[in-house]
């Protein structure tokens, strides 16, 4: 007899920066979570992760769709998914503004794999 394994949460990644998509992903599988990488908004929002994605880590800064944008448009289409945000910009207002819109963590890039794994755990649980 095969025991089954709890499925493990979902942590989609959306970033431009191609060398991101490729790291980040790999620490999250480390950490135990299942990861899907995104090069940007638009192609999370046409993805099948949207509802099964249990925690999102968005980039503030992209082309097109901002980290910001994409966060406030999943809100209005009424899907509230943890969100981290990330950015090497240190700008208080964008972070002000992250959190007004309700991100659960605000991290400056770089930053160690224990302060994103708390971050992980703060998210997974405030769903």
């Amino acid at each position: 007899m095969q025991l089954e394994r709890p499925e493990r949460s979902l942590v989609s990644v959306v970033d431009d920066d191609e060398s991101v998509r490729e790291s980040l992903p790999d620490l999250l599988r480390e950490f135990g979570f299942a990861s899907r990488a995104f090069s940007s908004a638009e192609a999370f929002l046409s993805s099948d992760c949207i509802d099964k994605t249990k925690c999102l880590i968005l980039d503030v800064c992209m082309p097109g769709t901002t980290g910001l944008d994409l966060h406030r448009e999943l809100e209005l289409q009424g899907r509230q998914i943890p969100t981290i945000f990330m950015t090497a910009k240190r700008d208080e207002a964008i972070r002000a503004r992250a959190f007004e819109q309700g991100a659960v963590k605000f991290l400056y890039k770089p930053f160690s794999d224990t302060v994103l794994l708390e971050a992980l755990n703060e998210a997974i649980q405030a769903k």
